[in-house]
């Protein structure tokens, strides 16, 4: 270092390993340029979000030259936006935002920097005079002054320990804006500084193609979302699912899958996946012809028995048959209305109340027990049942995470009987309703959700180039 430089100063070359951790970004290769007024970060995708008053930023960069297989998502405040003449003499506007720049050795500090496509430049990032400290120090001949970094920090041990919370754009499909379990995804989400719109489901429509698939909604194209929440109603499931499989296509995470939706509500399907897993349920038989009833009813048992229609939820649609002639006259209305059903064992033990278990990422965050009000067998909250909190079984707790995992759902409430011989799953809900558990449990499992969806839309990390990929 030469004499007349202080020692304290902060020497950068023309090119300098620099990190950008408020976005993700650990290791960046910028060129230093003081004849740049303005900084600038490589960015494609370029979308605002939030309101008019808060308007946020979210894009999309391949921190690493010629490696376009690690893109990494990043959002931030907008602070401004700006008329920026490149070097070319080409003018354009750009978006601002501030963040964080690390230049290593514990120096850090708040610089305004711009977004633009700069995918054929050498550098991810430009930094500009304006973004220099006054105890900084430009070599022009020189390049990486500072600690030298490595683009392994985004290799699958250290990505995802490394990306900071961010801003999340999150769509919620619901066609049902004030009910309890939107109003409070939508309140905690922002709460948490995400960004939160709810969209109705069947006002969506898509265009299908293997080039640029996309969905529109009230006549314009949806922007990219970090997550989706699907609250997708009984009665339009099979377009519901039909979105949600549009988004799965663009790549976008869902809460839960299309598949694990599908096959959670048609009750005889899900049954049968229950039962691939051997998971223990109520003993049930289904069948088409008229002529097998009597053979329908001995299959499951003695009366009294439970017949339910597929599409049953919140309790309608299933009906106590208390002796075997009852289960015929209903079976057989049933019929009449040409209507599917299954016919199930009743678990007299469990005397009315059934277990909701709820379900995030595996694990089961919080129960209540369900007890059925009056003579009704039913213990829906919908039909008046009341909730209070459980301590549920190992057991139970393991059959409850099976039953959420068989069909691939990361949200789930799990409905089980206790009987003598073990938990007995009666349903598996892909839309579980928050109202009623939370305030049973006194937890914030809205909470819990969105701690697992930030988790989750964390990027995948950089793969390493095959050996053929190496020699080309």
């Amino acid at each position: 270092m030469p004499d007349d430089i202080p020692a304290d100063l902060i020497r950068l070359g023309w090119e300098e390993w620099l990190g950008l951790p408020d976005l993700g970004l650990p290791t960046l290769k910028a060129k230093v340029d003081t004849g740049a007024r303005t900084s600038a970060l490589h960015a494609f995708d370029i979308e605002t979000f939030g309101t008019a008053r808060a308007p946020k930023v979210r894009f999309a960069i391949h921190p690493l030259p010629g490696r376009d297989d690690l893109s990494i998502t990043c959002s931030a405040p907008i602070v401004d936006r700006r008329e920026v003449t490149s070097s070319n003499g080409e003018t354009e506007l750009r978006f601002v935002i501030e963040t964080t720049i690390d230049v290593g050795e514990g120096e850090s500090w708040p610089i305004e920097i711009t977004l633009t496509d700069r995918g054929d430049m050498r550098s991810r990032m430009l930094l500009g005079r304006q973004a220099l400290r006054e105890d900084c120090v430009v070599a022009p001949s020189e390049r990486f002054l500072r600690p030298e970094r490595s683009y392994d920090v985004y290799s699958a041990r250290k990505i995802k320990a490394t990306q900071p919370n961010r801003i999340l754009r999150i769509a919620v499909l619901s066609r049902e804006p004030n009910s309890y379990s939107t109003k409070r995804i939508v309140h905690e989400g922002e709460t948490r500084g995400h960004v939160v719109e709810v969209i109705d489901t069947t006002r969506c429509y898509m265009a299908i193609n293997a080039l640029a698939p996309e969905i529109h909604y009230d006549g314009k194209r949806l922007p990219r979302y970090d997550a989706v929440i699907p609250r997708i109603g009984a009665s339009i499931t099979p377009y519901g699912t039909a979105v949600i499989r549009q988004f799965e296509t663009l790549g976008t995470y869902c809460v839960n899958g299309s598949a694990g939706i599908t096959a959670s509500r048609d009750k005889l399907h899900a049954h049968q996946v229950l039962a691939r897993h051997r998971i223990g349920m109520p003993t049930t038989a289904f069948a088409s012809s008229p002529k097998d009833t009597d053979n329908l009813i001995g299959l499951v048992g003695t009366a009294p028995l439970i017949v339910k229609l597929l599409e049953s939820t919140q309790g309608k649609g299933v009906v106590m048959a208390e002796t075997k002639k009852a289960a015929q006259s209903v079976i057989d209305a049933f019929r009449g209305l040409r209507a599917n059903f299954l016919v199930q064992d009743f678990v007299k033990e469990a005397a009315g109340e059934d277990i909701r278990c709820f379900v995030i990422a595996g694990k089961v965050v919080a129960a209540m027990r369900r007890t059925s009000a009056g003579d009704d067998f039913r213990s829906n909250l919908h039909r008046g049942g009341q909730a209070q909190s459980v301590k549920i079984t190992r057991e139970e707790r393991t059959a409850a995470v099976k039953s959420a995992r068989a069909f691939g759902l990361n949200l789930a409430g799990v409905d089980l009987l206790r009987s003598n011989d073990g938990p007995k799953i009666l349903e598996v809900n892909s839309s579980p309703g928050f109202e009623g558990i939370e305030k049973a449990s006194k937890k914030n499992l809205a909470a819990a959700l969105y701690e697992e969806i930030e988790r989750q839309v964390k990027p995948a990390p950089l793969k390493p180039k095959s050996k053929t990929a190496k020699a080309g």
